[in-house]
């Protein structure tokens, strides 16, 4: 039996596709202002088990709920249907905009955030991110980590992640190549990592280590040339 409130139609999976394991959360709405998905967002759950996550994650005192869910063993469930909006992103924005949870579909990974995402793993999610972004035509550069619309406020999928596979499938926003500028200047990387969809409102501290953690995770220490060459734009600097 539904929860009270809980329109009937959730009750069905949104997609034909026979893989996923319809296990439908309570924890969603409508999407808000007519919009619909133009973005993925990728987290970890942080959790001990995909088992634990799911109940997380279907557990209406909880209120967070996610689309998708990946075991590390590659099993996929699907907790709300791509047309409502889950309780997944919270308080953040991409590209100036916010509401990330209405314009988005939300993918959570099996993950401690400590240790390489499985094979298995990787295989469903880039099975179901070639038919999510086809679905709902989003381009390579929609797909984003929670810590890049959260900067400061989340970390996941973390510095584990496999981006650069993501990106060779073209399955991510492809990074730059170019070396970086001779001087490292703070207002040009605001600026270049701004154009590229992270908020202006974040410190100076706080937007360099979000950029290296979705492109040098391995960077330590102040601002340096290396740290533009993934935001492309070498005309600005040359």
């Amino acid at each position: 039996m539904l929860a009270a409130g809980i329109p009937a139609r959730s009750a069905v999976p949104s997609t034909t596709d026979p893989k996923p394991i319809w296990h439908p959360s309570p924890n969603f709405g409508d999407r808000r202002d007519g919009l619909t998905p133009s973005l993925i967002v990728l987290h970890y759950t942080a959790m001990d088990s995909a088992q634990a996550a799911l109940d997380r994650l279907c557990d209406p005192a909880f209120e967070v709920s996610a689309h998708y869910l990946i075991g590390s063993d590659g099993t996929l469930w699907q907790l709300v249907r791509e047309e409502d909006r889950a309780w997944h992103a919270g308080a953040g924005e991409w590209r100036g905009r916010t509401d990330i949870n209405s314009r988005s579909i939300g993918i959570e990974l099996d993950n401690l955030g400590t240790h390489p995402f499985p094979e298995p793993q990787m295989t469903t999610l880039e099975w179901l991110l070639a038919r999510i972004m086809a679905r709902w035509a989003i381009a390579p550069d929609g797909v984003i980590g929670h810590s890049d619309m959260a900067p400061g406020r989340k970390v996941d999928p973390g510095p584990r992640f496999p981006w650069q596979r993501l990106e060779h499938l073209n399955f991510a926003g492809q990074r730059g190549q170019d070396d970086g500028p001779q001087e490292a200047s703070m207002p040009l990387f605001r600026a270049l990592a701004q154009q590229m969809g992270f908020s202006p409102e974040t410190d100076d501290d706080t937007l360099l280590a979000t950029v290296r953690l979705r492109y040098r995770p391995w960077a330590k220490g102040p601002l340096e040339p290396a740290d533009f060459t993934p935001l492309g734009h070498a005309a600005l600097w040359t």
